[in-house]
């Protein structure tokens, strides 16, 4: 077995059992049942990733920037620069971006990984150098990358998941940056949706009528050039993702993606950008250690929906931080089945919609914790009518 199949064996399907437990202690706490609303199905879905309840407290957490740049940047999606990717990496090195002042606020780690900035980037605390190649190929002329290399993306992110965990993380952050990643994100949820591309291309950092246009329709011609476009005379609704290709042959070596998650792959490898095959593999990593994992923005649901086609029960582990602004990223959860705790028309990524999220996510689980039952506290249930 490879890295992926390993860890996809590893991930446990939703405990049912602590799930039940979950939900009978909540409704024995000091508290009318269902007063905290999302918050109680966030708690007893954690007791189901962890097989116990309560569950853990999901801290301290660990944000994990996934940097990378992308080819099809040179189709004019967007205004801004390539170079901004690694200025902005440079910008979180040093504790100067939105993500930093977040995740400071809450008591979160911050790392950034170098997956594929198109820039040599010099060594620095808090970088991590995990480059496979500076940047991806423009998918509107070929596969963005070759099947190796998103095996190599997705086994890093599942490695990276691994060491924050090690390293006493007991909550993952997804984060991520890289100019014209938004266009990947709309192809990637086109492609696990099989919803036009009209429906999943937002206007990313706010461009104008004409760029969006153009946007559109270089989705739909690299959608159309690797044959992931819906035909025109299918219903406009989700679609079943793509599944993890079950083989009877025996497993293969790392470097045979042929053999690894099949129909995912090939569709990262396609569209995708290097940070969304990492931020799977993330996804994937943490759900192998029953580490729960806050989902950010629109690059975050597009990795989510790899995720979830190599390995369903990789969901348990996810938690939605937020709904961007991104018509995408309202794709992506609702095929997911996730509910976003946060929606403050937030289109800035970087993890900045999670990290926000992430003290409602300690909440929720701290609740189970610490707030008394009605019989310990003493305090009169509620009477049952006679009537």
């Amino acid at each position: 077995m490879n890295l992926i199949e390993r860890t996809v064996a590893a991930i446990p399907p939703p405990d049912e059992a602590a799930m039940r437990d979950a939900r009978d202690h909540q409704a024995r706490l000091t508290k009318p049942p269902g007063s905290l609303g999302v918050l109680e199905e966030v708690a007893v879905r954690l007791a189901g990733l962890a097989g116990q309840s309560p569950p853990p407290l999901p801290e301290p957490a660990a944000v994990a920037v996934f940097a990378a740049d992308h080819g099809v940047h040179a189709q004019g999606v967007t205004p801004w620069p390539q170079e901004v990717t690694a200025q902005m990496v440079a910008n979180f090195l040093t504790g100067g971006a939105v993500v930093n002042a977040f995740a400071g606020q809450v008591g979160a780690a911050v790392t950034v990984v170098d997956i594929g900035v198109a820039t040599d980037l010099d060594a620095a605390p808090g970088l991590l150098p995990r480059k496979i190649a500076h940047g991806t190929a423009d998918m509107t002329q070929g596969p963005a990358m070759t099947p190796e290399q998103a095996v190599r993306a997705v086994e890093t992110g599942i490695e990276v998941a691994r060491d924050l965990v090690a390293g006493g993380a007991r909550c993952l952050i997804t984060g991520d940056m890289g100019i014209a990643n938004t266009t990947a994100s709309a192809a990637l949820i086109a492609a696990f949706t099989g919803l036009p591309p009209e429906r999943v291309t937002g206007r990313g950092t706010g461009i104008d009528d004409a760029t969006h246009a153009r946007k559109i329709e270089v989705v739909r011609a690299a959608l159309a050039r690797h044959a992931l476009l819906a035909s025109p005379a299918e219903p406009a609704e989700p679609t079943e993702p793509a599944r993890a290709v079950e083989s009877t042959e025996p497993a293969g070596a790392a470097g045979d993606p042929a053999r690894v998650g099949g129909g995912a792959l090939e569709v990262l490898a396609a569209v995708g950008g290097f940070e969304h095959a990492a931020l799977a593999g993330f996804v994937l990593g943490g759900a192998s250690l029953r580490v729960p994992v806050v989902l950010d923005g629109v690059i975050a649901g597009a990795a989510a929906l790899a995720a979830a086609a190599l390995c369903p029960d990789a969901l348990g582990a996810c938690v939605a931080g937020h709904r961007s602004a991104e018509p995408g990223h309202a794709a992506a959860l609702a095929q997911l089945g996730l509910r976003p705790l946060v929606d403050l028309e937030l289109r800035l990524g970087e993890g900045t919609g999670a990290v926000l999220a992430l003290p409602l996510v300690q909440g929720a689980v701290r609740v189970m914790h610490e707030v008394a039952t009605f019989d310990s506290a003493g305090v009169s249930g509620k009477q049952e009518s006679t009537q």
